[in-house]
């Protein structure tokens, strides 16, 4: 029977990966990345020679057959995303699905899969928060435009702590749209370039956050994780 391996790889320091990873890494058949390139800087530190095949949000319906094709052969795969653990706010959930529909509900497909626990930046920066985070509602990615405004309508007004990835050509709309809707005062923890060299996090009032970033346009730069503190 054929496995499909779900791999978390690091999101920055490139020594942030379990030692299990790597042996799956290196044992699987193939290895199915968001972007071969990326991917192929862990390989190459790691001494990891397998084969790599693209697999992103925009894969054709060619490219999934064949990757159904590869485990009805009984070939083992390796899912990874270009940084973190792949699924989560990540195109290859969709892969996943697809491959447990054809396994669940026809039978076609006779496939194990079993994930390889890694590196995630929400986890990352919710353990240095200083905050309780018992309770949390993950949010991804918030959308561009339509159901944006819902959104922070719906921060504004949880009492659990609310949490999502921004790019950094939105944080500054999305700390305006917070400071709108949530008040100047509310509670904030926003963490970018986490494992990098220049890992910043920055705590305090959502007022505070929004003019440092306003007033350090330099440090406008890599990937956000937002943290806001639930409605008292």
């Amino acid at each position: 029977m054929a496995t499909l391996y779900i791999v978390g790889t690091p999101i920055g320091n490139l020594e942030d990966i379990t030692l299990r990873a790597i042996r799956v890494l290196k044992e699987v058949d193939i290895i199915l990345c968001e972007d071969t390139r990326v991917t192929g800087r862990l390989l190459a530190k790691y001494d990891i020679a397998t084969p790599r095949m693209s697999y992103h949000a925009q894969s054709k319906l060619a490219k999934v057959e064949k990757i159904f094709a590869l485990l009805e052969e009984g070939k083992n795969l390796a899912l990874v995303s270009d940084a973190g653990t792949p699924c989560i706010s990540d195109p290859g959930v969709l892969l996943v699905a697809q491959v447990l529909e054809l396994k669940v509900k026809s039978g076609k497909l006779k496939v194990n899969i079993i994930p390889i626990p890694g590196p995630s930046a929400l986890v990352t920066a919710l353990s240095a928060a200083g905050i309780s985070v018992a309770e949390f509602t993950f949010l991804g990615f918030l959308p561009h435009k339509k159901g944006r405004e819902t959104l922070f309508k719906e921060i504004a007004e949880s009492k659990r702590v609310m949490a999502f990835y921004e790019s950094p050509h939105r944080i500054l709309k999305a700390l305006e749209s917070l400071e709108k809707f949530c008040g100047v005062d509310r509670g904030i923890i926003v963490a970018r370039e986490l494992t990098k060299v220049y890992e910043e996090f920055v705590r305090g009032t959502i007022a505070e956050a929004r003019a440092h970033f306003a007033q350090n346009p330099d440090r406008v730069r890599g990937e956000f994780v937002v943290i806001v503190e639930g409605k008292k």
